[in-house]
């Protein structure tokens, strides 16, 4: 008698134990669905570096023919800005990101000033002494008002929701003059010739 109600009891544990197996595989509760979850959360996560792109179309300003394109390519965390511009003037011309993405204005300055979300002062760009997030540099045009740039970096980043590394919602400003990389806080670049609004 003891023998057969042993065995009932193990073979009702052993129907227990079965079921909870299958309610777990039927619910999408179980260990790799929880990883999955897991995997998801990371990748959703504003901060992570995923790849991106964005094409930004220039405007001439201040009564230029200054046009072109920016294309932003973010891949692995680093962000490729390639700039093409025609209508300039031959020589060196700066070019900047400032903080709004408003072209609006006939000059241009309806953008703001350069976006500098580290509060850092004018410079060239990588100088110890500091540099604007927005300080990207001079670029030549040819005798025949075309140039061309291309910046590389991991200090920014498109659509990650960092306010020190996003650039969206900036703008791209091609400037009549040289940046000379030390007057505060504009290089001295002169006036906006060409804007173009980081958006999507």
């Amino acid at each position: 008698m003891k023998k057969i109600y042993l065995i009932m009891m193990i073979g009702s544990m052993l129907l227990t134990v079965a079921c909870k197996k299958d309610t777990k595989s039927n619910d999408g509760s179980s260990d790799a669905d929880a990883n999955t979850e897991v995997k998801e959360t990371i990748i959703d996560n504003p901060t992570t570096s995923e790849d991106a792109k964005v094409l930004v179309q220039l405007e001439p300003k201040s009564n230029s023919n200054v046009s072109g394109n920016v294309v932003f390519k973010q891949e692995n965390g680093i962000v490729t800005m390639t700039a093409v511009m025609s209508g300039l003037k031959e020589g060196m011309h700066a070019i900047h990101l400032h903080e709004k993405s408003d072209c609006s204005s006939a000059d241009g300055t309806s953008t703001g000033g350069h976006w500098n979300p580290t509060a850092q002062p004018h410079g060239k760009w990588g100088d110890a002494a500091g540099y604007h997030k927005g300080d990207i540099g001079n670029f030549t045009a040819d005798a025949n008002g075309n140039g061309i740039i291309t910046h590389v970096t991991k200090e920014w980043c498109i659509g990650c929701g960092d306010p020190q590394k996003d650039i969206m919602g900036k703008a791209v400003i091609i400037h009549e003059g040289i940046d000379d990389f030390k007057t505060q806080p504009t290089g001295d670049a002169g006036g906006r010739v060409s804007c173009g609004a980081v958006i999507q």
